[in-house]
């Protein structure tokens, strides 16, 4: 089976409790750790990558991103899917093309940005749609497309207001939505509401993964959450020798 096709499997025919864990290595030693680990594929954060480069987040250049997904790619053996956030204002063919060349085969797609500083604000979920199925006729079956919903991070509460937008985009290829932020209490009604995979996120002192999914997730992911976990252990190493 191909990388896209594994990657794509794994998102079905898991039982309740059993989402698809997908840690986010930021470099490639962290990929490697995952990998040897066990993990059946990947996913960077963007947010992760962001701090490892020494920029803010969604503050990268495509270029660089670019390159990092890169090697983090060449470093494993397992499919890899990208944070890309909301396609860094490039046409779908050229996007689609830029994302290939680094060997994922998978990525996220954001429905909101936001300046620096600013807040997020939500793209028109007809123009996003559509965007998508851009995306999606650049790449045929070569991309897993996961389509981030950004009603909760923009602080609309309803949960039908992302099943509304999940639906859409759905209709326009995508293979997985991702409700970033919906409070777990609402996985249940977004499970309900949305005929397809559902990403959630693990947060610091929340539910674990294998609880999201018995909530009605199909995979899980972390963010930039394991890098603050390393980073909370270096300054404790630090510590000791300063």
């Amino acid at each position: 089976m191909s990388p896209v096709g594994t990657l794509r499997a794994l998102h079905h025919g898991r039982a309740p409790g059993d989402p698809l864990i997908l840690p986010g290595p930021w470099d490639a030693a962290s990929a490697r750790v995952f990998e040897e680990a066990g993990s059946p594929a990947l996913a960077t954060p963007s947010a992760g990558i962001a701090l490892s480069l020494g920029y803010e987040d969604e503050q990268v250049p495509p270029t660089e991103m670019f390159a990092a997904v890169a090697r983090i790619v060449r470093s494993v053996s397992v499919p890899v899917s990208a944070d890309i956030e909301a396609g860094y204002g490039l046409a779908p063919k050229e996007l689609v093309e830029r994302l290939l060349e680094t060997g994922a085969v998978g990525c996220n797609l954001e429905d909101s940005y936001k300046g620096p500083g600013g807040p997020h604000t939500l793209r028109d979920p007809a123009e996003q749609a559509d965007f998508l199925a851009e995306v999606r006729g650049a790449a045929g079956g070569s991309l897993f497309v996961n389509a981030r919903v950004d009603t909760f991070l923009a602080g609309v509460p309803e949960p039908g207001a992302a099943i509304e937008r999940a639906r859409l985009y759905m209709a326009a290829g995508a293979d997985c939505v991702y409700p970033i932020l919906a409070p777990p209490e609402q996985l249940p009604a977004l499970r309900a509401g949305i005929d397809g995979p559902l990403n959630a996120v693990v947060r610091a002192g929340g539910p674990s993964p294998q609880e999201l999914g018995k909530l009605g997730a199909t995979r899980v992911t972390f963010g930039p959450g394991l890098l603050h976990r390393s980073l909370g252990a270096l300054r404790d190493i630090a510590d000791e020798l300063v």
